[in-house]
């Protein structure tokens, strides 16, 4: 049996990198599958409620909320974090002054 791509479900999350596994649940997230949810044999299965957000400290609402302009993207493109008040990135670490070779 040969590997399809297609034959897999992507996760309805557009946020999510899962997949839907057999349970039709994703296998990241545990999201249920809408065809799943659909499915009138599954009734009653349904996606547990979703936890609240816990309330935001108001020490933290400033860094926040703070001004997009004043963020500063690291510098590595294939990266997704910010730099510090350290001058490194906060997530992979990186000088703000790193470059690619």
């Amino acid at each position: 049996m040969s590997f399809d791509p297609r034959d897999r479900e992507l996760c309805p999350d557009g946020s999510c990198i899962g997949v839907i596994g057999p349970d039709g649940r994703c296998k990241e997230c545990g999201k249920l599958s809408p065809l799943v949810s659909r499915d009138p044999r599954n009734v009653g299965l349904a996606e547990p409620p979703e936890p609240p957000e816990p309330p935001i400290p108001a020490a933290a609402e400033p860094d926040l909320l703070a001004d997009e302009d004043e963020r500063e993207l690291c510098p590595d493109g294939s990266c997704v974090g910010l730099i510090g008040p350290d001058g490194r990135c906060s997530e992979c670490g990186k000088p703000r002054e790193w470059q690619p070779d």
